[in-house]
């Protein structure tokens, strides 16, 4: 063996073949609670800070956008992930079924779904 290359540590009784792994130690037990945290306030983008209305119209305005491009982002790949789970040509295909009870959507949403994936899996393709 070349001094380069690196060599196997011994095992616990010193020999290097066949030795059994050394025993994992069990976590010590807590001897105190930890403290509970202080409840704040609930702050919601420091919205409730705002006290000009045509600010607060604009500010929860533009983050109600956001959370809705968000959504829609998500509904998406939720849509490719369902088509990848039910595509036929994958060995550990799902069937619509578990998919649905998976993403606790009905049977009929799940298909649909599947589709909308397939066709956004498509276009990424057709892109390329």
């Amino acid at each position: 063996m070349c001094e380069c290359e690196p060599k196997q540590a011994p095992g616990p009784g010193g020999s290097d073949g066949g030795a059994p792994a050394p025993r994992r130690l069990k976590p010590a037990p807590l001897l105190f609670e930890p403290p509970e945290s202080v409840a704040e306030a609930e702050h919601f983008f420091d919205l409730e800070s705002i006290e000009d209305p045509r600010e607060l119209l604009a500010r929860s305005t533009e983050l109600a956008l956001a959370f809705r491009a968000a959504a829609d982002r998500a509904v998406e790949f939720q849509a490719v992930a369902a088509a990848q789970l039910a595509d036929p040509r994958r060995f550990d295909r799902l069937p619509t079924a578990a998919i649905a009870e998976q993403a606790e959507w009905s049977e009929d949403y799940t298909r649909k779904m599947v589709e909308f994936g397939r066709e956004l899996l498509r276009g990424s393709r057709a892109e390329s």
